[in-house]
């Protein structure tokens, strides 16, 4: 059986163009479109869930821009739009992890390792990070170098550097 489709819409912020999506009051995609891999993101939405792409706008669309407005205007610091995460178990664990990371504040990628108990898993929980599409809402922008350099972002080096300025995070550049 079909699901309902997964509402996609594009929202313009400061750091760039993001592509909203959302299916059963949830959102489940805010992924920066200039992003190599935002389409396959969609696909493998569709195919995970079961469902069709269209576009448009629903409740929870509306409220993610909305409170992204808030955001990038310095009025927002968390976000309480309902989330539905698309991915492994430990995908999951990572991505519930980031959200407990503090706005204006940043952790690096071992410290998440040692925060799940698998201090070893550096390189399994960087992957889960480049994972996430969820960009924002799940705050994968917090993540820096063990060296607290820049290091990777699925938005790219500018988004990643006017997201962490936005929150004065301390980082090297």
């Amino acid at each position: 059986m079909q699901r309902t489709p997964i509402k996609i819409t594009t929202y313009e912020s400061p750091c760039g163009t993001l592509m909203l999506g959302s299916i059963d009051d949830m959102l489940c995609l805010c992924d920066w479109s200039a992003a190599k891999r935002c389409r396959q993101a969609v696909e493998k939405l569709k195919r995970a869930l079961n469902s069709e792409i269209e576009e448009g706008t629903s409740a929870v669309i509306e409220k993610a821009a909305a409170q992204l407005d808030e955001y990038f205007a310095g009025q927002r610091t968390a976000f309480d739009v309902p989330l539905l995460f698309v991915g492994t178990d430990f995908q999951k664990t990572i991505w519930n992890e980031l959200r407990k990371i503090a706005f204006g504040t940043t952790v690096s990628y071992g410290e998440i390792a040692r925060q799940i108990g698998m201090p070893k898993a550096v390189r399994a929980v960087a992957n889960a990070i480049g994972a996430n599409v969820i960009s924002i809402f799940v705050p994968c922008h917090r993540v820096v170098g063990s060296n607290r350099s820049l290091s990777g972002y699925r938005g790219g080096p500018e988004a990643k550097l006017k997201l962490l300025d936005r929150e004065d995070c301390s980082f090297s550049k």
